[in-house]
């Protein structure tokens, strides 16, 4: 049995997303460019790109704190650590869970 084909401008948010939330140096300009001309709405586009940097940001953040907590280092808290599905919302209050 195949899975279902997704519509391509979902390929597209998700290859935008993951790009972002991984720091790719060669995502981006091209899955923006794409969502456009599927007539994606800006506010959409936005929404997806807050949320990758939020979850790459996260990560970042729990990374360098195993990192200092593995030196001896930092003992403060990390945003969002302990909760349920691991990711806190972001700035504007969007859901990365």
């Amino acid at each position: 049995m195949s899975a279902p084909e997704l519509h391509s401008s979902i390929v597209a948010m998700v290859s935008l997303a993951s790009g972002i939330a991984s720091n790719h140096p060669a995502m981006g300009q091209c899955q923006l460019e794409r969502l456009r001309g599927y007539g994606v709405p800006e506010n959409q586009i936005a929404a997806v790109i807050e949320i990758a940097r939020h979850i790459r940001d996260e990560a970042t953040e729990k990374l360098d704190y195993a990192f200092d907590q593995a030196d001896g280092g930092a003992t403060d808290a990390v945003a969002g650590e302990g909760e349920s599905c691991g990711c806190s919302p972001t700035p504007s209050g969007q859901s990365c869970c």
